[in-house]
């Protein structure tokens, strides 16, 4: 990998995508919801069940859900399930559109005008899910790196999403700011040598102290927000 001379003041900006780009997690949590009824028999599942599966993949999210409720099941279920999930989640955000939140569309376009950045989406969603968000939400990841949970082995809080992403942008990961929403994305951060920007967007600021920054909209961050939290 070729890294960028520092003294270029080449900045990389490395977005999640689930609860970051879009409020995907009221729409994860319903389908699951659905999943856990259609597939298990299970009632009585609420949103808040998923809490520690969150920014960790569908897997973790779907066993979440279960060990709220003391149902065991095998890997091969929980694969089935967020097979299922993913199906229902891709029909759903095509026939009710999820937009951007405030501020995400702004930076994205700032950044991308800049020559100093780089950007690069990582998610640990499929390809195909996440695309239908970033279509949905009318991000332009033609003109970003685009790193997904399909390509990686390990899912957050381990580093491997963003060291990948930093690497396709030929970016030391820390002259890079990840923005996240969940705890275990911004551990994933930090692990990988990151600066994170915490966004409350999917959980309190008192989950997320040990982000560089924590903010409540990115609507409250810009280019030069980057720039000083690198340098």
């Amino acid at each position: 990998m070729q890294i960028m001379n520092t003294k270029s003041k080449i900045y990389g900006l490395i977005f999640d995508v689930d609860g970051v780009i879009a409020d995907t997690e009221p729409v994860n949590a319903k389908v699951t919801i659905r999943v856990m009824q259609d597939m298990f028999n299970l009632s009585g599942v609420r949103p808040e069940d998923f809490y520690a599966g969150i920014g960790k993949g569908a897997e973790k999210y779907v066993q979440a859900g279960a060990d709220a409720h003391g149902l065991k099941l095998t890997d091969k279920q929980i694969k089935d399930a967020a097979k299922l999930r993913e199906k229902y989640l891709i029909e759903t955000i095509q026939s009710e559109p999820l937009p951007a939140f405030p501020g995400v569309l702004e930076l994205i376009n700032d950044a991308l005008q800049r020559d100093n950045f780089r950007l690069a989406i990582a998610t640990s969603a499929s390809l195909e899910l996440s695309r239908a968000i970033l279509e949905s939400a009318k991000v332009p990841f033609s003109k970003m790196v685009y790193v997904t949970g399909s390509e990686i082995t390990r899912k957050k809080p381990d580093p491997e999403l963003f060291l990948v992403a930093a690497s396709r942008m030929g970016i030391h990961p820390a002259h890079c700011v990840v923005i996240e929403d969940a705890p275990s994305g911004m551990q994933a951060a930090k692990a990988a040598g990151a600066k994170c920007i915490a966004v409350t967007n999917s959980t309190t600021a008192d989950k997320l102290t040990k982000a560089d920054l924590i903010c409540d909209s990115l609507g409250q961050i810009n280019t030069e927000t980057i720039q000083m939290l690198i340098n």
